[in-house]
């Protein structure tokens, strides 16, 4: 009986987080430019073209809402997109792309780091890796940086619908392996084409952004 209700209150979160309505707000540079209504804030890191906006439209069922380009670097800011009026996503600069100066990238550096330290509101940072390939050494520095400061972290591997089925677990195991995968996080196969792993990202994000605990409040009163 205990876990029906458990259940139900799994589907009940996850049908909160059907999208009804996004909207782009802001593009930030620093806290003097963060939306002030304490919305839970989940960030998406990843190097520069490996499809953090196309994530982000699949997600909110919208196709161009979060713009997508073929140019690397062009993502500056910190981009505020509001969910349902109950979240936000918020789109970091990309890292690792050579083109971009190394004063630009000591900008982006600080800028990201103040952020992913200081921010109050943010639950839950999503590490984009492209699944066909092994992680990157921007990718395994950034996946430590976060596990140093025990940040809430899962790994989203995108573009699964380039790869066979039958290669997927062979590419998920490089994957967990290359950032030594620890401390339970999660790792979900995604695919901005086909919307594989879009429930399974909103479930996990739902369970992060409306914990079923009534007690939570009196606890920290």
């Amino acid at each position: 009986m205990r876990s029906s209700n458990k259940a139900d209150c799994n589907r009940e979160e996850f049908e909160r987080m059907k999208v009804t309505n996004a909207e782009f707000v802001i593009s930030a540079v620093g806290p003097s430019g963060y939306p002030q209504d304490a919305l839970p804030e989940i960030a998406l890191a990843g190097r520069s073209n490996v499809g953090k906006s196309s994530l982000i439209n699949k997600m909110i069922n919208r196709k161009n809402l979060a713009r997508t380009s073929s140019t690397p670097g062009k993502t500056q800011h910190l981009n505020y997109y509001r969910i349902n009026n109950e979240l936000y996503f918020v789109d970091l600069p990309g890292y690792g792309y050579a083109k971009v100066s190394k004063t630009q990238r000591q900008v982006w550096g600080a800028m990201i780091e103040k952020y992913l330290l200081e921010r109050e509101t943010l639950r839950l940072i999503i590490l984009v890796i492209d699944l066909r390939h092994p992680p990157s050494k921007d990718d395994e520095m950034m996946y430590d940086w976060l596990k140093h400061y025990d940040s809430p972290v899962c790994i989203v591997a995108t573009k699964a619908d380039k790869i066979p089925r039958s290669r997927w677990q062979k590419h998920i195991k490089i994957i967990k392996e290359a950032l030594v995968m620890r401390g339970g996080d999660k790792l979900i196969m995604f695919s901005s084409e086909t919307g594989i792993g879009k429930d399974e990202l909103w479930a996990h994000i739902a369970g992060l952004t409306h914990p079923n605990e009534p007690e939570a409040e009196k606890i920290e009163e």
